[in-house]
């Protein structure tokens, strides 16, 4: 068989057909495809909220152009491309439509920062265009969803990082070697806090769309439903349709920390309760919702708990993990703190305070066309999430579920197993072969 010729990226994607032909792109991609003094272009999905923070998360670095920013709403749009020219001097590519983004041949890379129900699809089709991903948690809006997107990724061979930022924490990493090294002994369960401030959102109801917005491409994957302020634009968390409640939210960086530091994978056995306890609203999530999610073979366990307003902390903690081992526990606070407390007397032991840069973990991977830097692969973003969907499945299901990590589907479940996906909408299908 003849060597394949390696091509520049460049010349590589000026020859693939845009997005008629995403489905024919193909796999086999060079390895060195950034010159030294190449920029990296990456075009933003999603303004309106955290993909603030991802504009100014790679203007920071050197050698890499945010280039292009998305968004469904004009208004949105428009805002941040101001904004933008205001404090970065210079104007950037305004696009509605991320398929127009997919097709540009000038962008090396997308990163992902809008609701939930569009992150696994917006992957897959950025991956399938050869464009490497950072993408926000969750990774995925439901559990097929996560697993299609590893297949892209491997596919493709697409780098994509999940956006877990305390992955690339040196102090959370050096906690997770103490884990390892049994600092704490025999590491047995992990507990995961989100007691956050989440106000009474009301219930809006219904309206007319708004100028500016293209409500079917914002809708996408998910069910269609008639134009409501309950969701758009940031309470759609609370919304069974878009979002995932706050496991699948802030969550989701501790469902990721929870399973780093148990080594372990998705659950066989999960028991979840909770429900709404403070306001008449709009919201479908819990906003108390306790889940455990059990390894028998391991003999571990994970605990979850989210609270929605006054509240005590844990240790001090609010957000964050707590490990339990034999010979004392761990705590870790938000992305980039931990604390240990060795033998009965909980005398203190070692403890850290130091942060990283994702984004900068992100760009290095995507620059040496090397998927074993990244420090949140898609696979974590997969698992991850897929903690979260499998507590909300058991709340919503109001029952203990048995569940197959090696299928990815409950035992004898019928009605469990409906909620691993989601009815498809065209042309916004999740593909069953990437």
């Amino acid at each position: 068989m003849k060597e394949k010729k390696k091509v520049s990226r460049r010349s590589f994607i000026q020859k693939s057909a845009g997005a008629a032909a995403l489905l024919t792109i193909p796999t086999i991609i060079p390895a060195n495809v950034f010159g030294a003094n190449d920029k990296v272009r990456v075009a933003v999905l999603g303004v309106n909220g955290r993909g603030t923070n991802h504009i100014q998360g790679f203007s920071n670095l050197p050698d890499v152009e945010v280039a292009c920013l998305c968004d469904p709403d004009l208004v949105v749009l428009a805002k941040r491309a101001k904004e933008f020219e205001t404090k970065y001097g210079r104007q950037v590519i305004q696009q509605q439509d991320l398929r127009k983004v997919f097709e540009d041949k000038s962008i090396d890379a997308v990163s992902i920062a809008t609701p939930n129900h569009w992150h696994a699809l917006a992957t897959i089709w950025a991956c399938q265009a050869g464009k490497d991903v950072y993408v926000e948690k969750p990774g995925s809006h439901n559990i097929r969803e996560g697993r299609k997107m590893v297949e892209a990724a491997a596919k493709y061979d697409r780098i994509v990082q999940h956006g877990v930022q305390l992955r690339s924490s040196v102090a959370v990493q050096e906690a997770i070697k103490h884990l390892r090294d049994g600092l704490i002994g025999d590491v047995y369960m992990a507990r995961g806090l989100v007691f956050r401030w989440r106000d009474d959102i009301g219930n809006k109801g219904t309206e007319p769309v708004p100028e500016g917005l293209d409500y079917d491409l914002w809708t996408g994957p998910a069910e269609k439903k008639p134009f409501s302020r309950n969701y758009v634009h940031y309470n759609w968390h609370w919304t069974w349709n878009y979002g995932n409640g706050d496991v699948g939210n802030q969550g989701i960086h501790e469902t990721d920390l929870c399973m780093w530091g148990l080594n372990v994978g998705l659950p066989e056995r999960i028991t979840a309760g909770g429900g709404k306890f403070l306001f008449n609203d709009a919201k479908e999530t819990p906003e108390v919702l306790a889940s455990t999610y059990h390894y028998p073979k391991e003999k571990k366990i994970i605990e979850f708990e989210v609270r929605p307003w006054i509240t005590n902390g844990e240790n001090g903690a609010e957000v964050g993990n707590i490990f339990y081992g034999s010979k004392g526990y761990l705590v870790v606070y938000n992305y980039d703190r931990y604390e240990s407390f060795l033998g009965q007397k909980k005398e203190p032991g070692p403890k850290n305070r130091a942060g990283g840069d994702h984004f900068l973990n992100f760009i290095t991977a995507v620059r040496a066309h090397d998927k074993s830097l990244l420090n949140a692969p898609v696979e974590t973003a997969h698992l991850s999430s897929g903690l979260a969907h499998l507590g909300n499945i058991a709340y919503r299901t109001g029952r203990t579920l048995n569940f197959d990590p090696k299928t990815e589907k409950f035992i004898n479940d019928d009605e469990a197993n409906t909620y691993l996906t989601r009815p498809a909408r065209k042309p916004f299908e999740v593909p069953e072969k990437v």
